[in-house]
């Protein structure tokens, strides 16, 4: 079986809130921990947006868990300084953090008040930023002129071991793109399993032996029509369809996209439940496509009750290989 970890979510919770909740998740039985990086949230109703790097040092201090983030290196952040760090949390926290790297939106990165490359650049700039992190680590002297500018970069703090570098993918073909040089992949599933199984495998048939990681959007609590609402309120945002998401400017126009999501189309992309049941089966497909890790974000609020539940009910039972 897979690791379980816990996804902190920190558009929709304060950075305080969510070491404390890190500290619970451990208590309860997860192994990592996944936490996203955003400038902005994707709703008003969320409504935050907590420097990932800061919080890090102060979760990896206070739990013994593993952490990763993901990041757009080549816009507000620049690879050199990505790079820096990564190696600084590897090196305090030797062999417990890893970097997932994906081609961003602009959401985000539009504060730098850069022109927002194509999909087609993204990819460039995000390959090409990866090769220069991954020389700082071995050591190197970088200057390097093309997407990315570095000039005469060296990184003098550096662990024994270089973080390991995934690469995010939502499709077949970032899937098989990333294979060839990500160190592994970070993809989401939805109730659609067979979806992530097309994912997966388009990895896996270039990359067998690469790790694949999971983040599982579900929504929990009581009963049925306060799990949806919770999610529906919460998440409706992020199932606007199509890659129009990737450039939406501000909260504001992701909150009018997001008027026109139905109920039934949060649904079609968390699994909303109130059946602890129904989660492990579906968590237990997941896990038989022999992937490594899974990250389970519960997508309302109620994030208290669903780490001590899912911790008593959920993980140890798939632990055990129940469904």
């Amino acid at each position: 079986m897979p690791d379980f970890g816990y996804h902190a979510s920190h558009e929709q919770f304060a950075p305080g809130d969510l070491v404390a909740r890190a500290r619970e998740a451990e208590a309860a039985g997860f192994t990592d921990v996944l936490a996203s990086d955003h400038f902005q949230p994707w709703s008003e109703r969320q409504g935050e947006a907590g420097f990932v790097w800061s919080w890090l040092g102060s979760a990896m201090e206070a739990t013994s868990l593993t952490y990763g983030t993901v990041n757009a290196p080549g816009y507000r952040y620049h690879p050199a300084v990505v790079a820096q760090a990564a190696a600084t949390l590897r090196s305090m926290y030797p062999e417990r953090f890893w970097l997932t790297v994906g081609s961003g939106e602009l959401l985000n990165e539009h504060i730098t008040g850069e022109r927002w490359p194509t999909k087609e650049e993204r990819n460039a700039v995000l390959e090409e930023s990866v090769a220069v992190m991954r020389r700082l680590w071995r050591g190197e002297t970088v200057t390097h002129r093309g997407h990315v500018t570095v000039e005469e970069a060296t990184l003098y703090t550096r662990p024994e071991t270089p973080p390991p570098v995934f690469g995010a993918a939502l499709s077949t073909e970032t899937a098989a793109w990333l294979a060839d040089w990500a160190d592994g992949m970070l993809t989401v599933a939805t109730p659609d399993v067979d979806r992530l199984a097309r994912i997966v495998r388009a990895f896996r048939d270039r990359a067998p032996d690469k790790p694949v990681a999971v983040k599982a959007q579900l929504s929990y609590d009581a009963d049925e029509e306060t799990a949806l609402a919770g999610a529906y309120d919460q998440w409706r945002t992020n199932c606007v369809a199509g890659p129009v998401v990737e450039n939406l400017r501000t909260t504001e126009q992701f909150d009018t996209a997001g008027e026109s999501v139905s109920r039934d189309e949060v649904r079609q992309n968390v699994q909303v439940s109130a059946d602890l049941d129904e989660h492990r089966s579906w968590l237990a497909d997941i896990a038989a496509l022999d992937v490594d890790r899974v990250y389970l974000h519960n997508v309302n609020r109620r994030q208290e009750q669903f780490v001590e539940r899912f911790g008593d009910a959920v993980v140890p039972a798939l632990a055990g290989g129940d469904r």
